[in-house]
């Protein structure tokens, strides 16, 4: 399902609506408007970064499961900042989801050139103990519908960066977690590690396209989702403060890097550290220290 709720003029209706300017004889087509698609849009960094991408003049389409939250979502920021926002309420584990939004897209003319992929799930406990649809949904979600949104769009925004000029930005959402092994966490930390190991590579894959990826490596941060996690398990709740990012810089952050190019960007100095940490120290003292944490603080 897809609805619009504002754009910003005439003339900009007119060219997303398919009726394109025409060249001078000779010149190069006019690099198409700013439009942003972000998964996960209806709640925490995917919300925070929805609301970044419309401050900065993006149009939006917001994708994620709850069409009454992308809609008021929607409604708030083509209202306040004159931005063109629709939404495409859809289960991205679903098969077909994501050919179907795509498809949808390109009946519309919609053409994408910031794409951000920040639809995931955490579940956090022991691996023996947990179900295994627990498992798989953090697969599905986290691995399987992610790269089906990148299969679905880079070639599409090579393709029109190369006829059009421009560039053509993606920000994947992926965790500190990506860099280490962590008890307790294991399936969620392995499917971070994917997202930053694929990102990476698409990263330098698509070096010379026009079209960068970035990998947005998180710590701990206020959201819908870590509060969903401390409700479950009270040793969060002993988690400092002062390790408890705020959402909308994380965000912040994540655009930052997105628009300078960088491969990787982990917002603060405490997960900076870590990381750095983690890739220098022998493997086994990785594993030992993030068995600490899991055993611990999980």
């Amino acid at each position: 399902m897809v609805t619009k709720t504002s754009s910003r003029s005439a003339a900009k209706s007119a060219t997303q609506a398919g009726t394109k300017p025409k060249a001078a004889p000779g010149s190069r087509p006019r690099p198409i408007a700013a439009t942003a698609l972000i998964t996960g849009a209806s709640s925490g960094i995917g919300e925070a970064l929805a609301r970044c991408f419309a401050a900065s003049g993006h149009d939006l389409i917001l994708v994620a499961r709850s069409a009454d939250k992308l809609k008021a979502l929607a409604d708030e920021l083509a209202g306040r900042h004159g931005v063109k926002a629709q939404v495409a309420a859809a289960d991205l584990t679903q098969t077909h989801a994501v050919e179907n939004l795509a498809a949808m897209l390109s009946r519309k003319g919609v053409e994408i050139n910031v794409l951000v992929n920040c639809a995931g799930v955490l579940e956090q406990g022991a691996f023996a103990g947990m179900d295994p649809a627990r498992h798989q949904q953090m697969i599905d979600l986290n691995i399987t519908a992610l790269t089906a949104m990148l299969a679905a769009f880079v070639p599409g925004m090579v393709e029109t960066v190369a006829a059009r000029g421009g560039k053509g930005r993606i920000l994947n959402v992926a965790s500190i977690a990506a860099f280490q092994p962590i008890p307790m966490l294991a399936t969620y930390a392995a499917s971070k590690a994917y997202v930053l190991s694929l990102s990476e590579s698409l990263s330098e894959e698509l070096r010379d396209s026009g079209v960068t990826v970035t990998a947005l490596c998180p710590g701990i941060t206020a959201t819908s989702m870590v509060a969903k996690a401390v409700g479950a398990n009270g040793k969060l709740d002993k988690i400092p403060a002062f390790m408890i990012a705020n959402v909308n810089d994380v965000a912040q952050a994540g655009i930052d890097a997105l628009m300078r190019g960088d491969a990787i960007c982990v917002p603060g100095t405490i997960n900076q550290i870590g990381m750095i940490a983690s890739r220098s120290a022998p493997k086994w003292m990785v594993r030992r220290i993030g068995g600490m944490f899991g055993r611990n603080a999980l």
